[in-house]
């Protein structure tokens, strides 16, 4: 497999990062592109927020007035994507993560938190390379069931309270 490089920035200071996340997301990263075949060098950029963050990007790109736990923002289409010319890597594209939201998430659904930025991860990483869930169908299925293919790649399988 070509490099993969994954820029991971904190921006907010509502919750700690636990030890370990980020090399968590890489390895989530890592184990999307590997399932997908992707063979190309690539750069993906993380972004930790707090809710009130993610609802202003919400707002600003989805004119949605209200926080989420992540957002996709692909750099790619059809997959062709922008290249960094210093490294030659396809640069898929920016996840902004509510770390905040994710906490709350993970208590809702009864798992960690690690689980729950891990899914969040798998499931953003699809969008980048260009899958969509808003149409709903087999679109949507065939996401959830590759996000959950990746969380048991990486040890963290889903509860059987976890549903679509």
């Amino acid at each position: 497999m070509e490099k993969i490089r994954v820029i991971i920035t904190n921006n907010q200071k509502a919750v700690k990062i636990p030890t370990g996340v980020r090399m968590l997301i890489r390895r989530c990263c890592h184990a999307v592109l590997r399932m997908e075949k992707f063979e190309d060098s690539a750069e993906i950029s993380v972004t930790f927020v707090d809710n009130e963050q993610i609802r202003e990007l919400n707002a600003q790109y989805r004119d949605k007035d209200s926080a989420t736990d992540v957002l996709s923002f692909p750099m790619g289409e059809n997959g062709v994507y922008d290249v960094n010319h210093d490294t030659g890597a396809k640069i898929l594209g920016d996840i902004v993560l509510s770390v905040e939201m994710a906490m709350e998430q993970a208590k809702r659904y009864g798992h960690s938190l690690e689980r729950e930025i891990g899914y969040l991860t798998a499931h953003s990483m699809l969008h980048l390379l260009g899958y969509d869930h808003e149409k709903g169908g087999m679109e949507r299925v065939r996401m959830r069931e590759k996000e959950e293919y990746v969380m048991s790649q990486l040890g963290l399988p889903g509860t059987s309270s976890y549903t679509v």
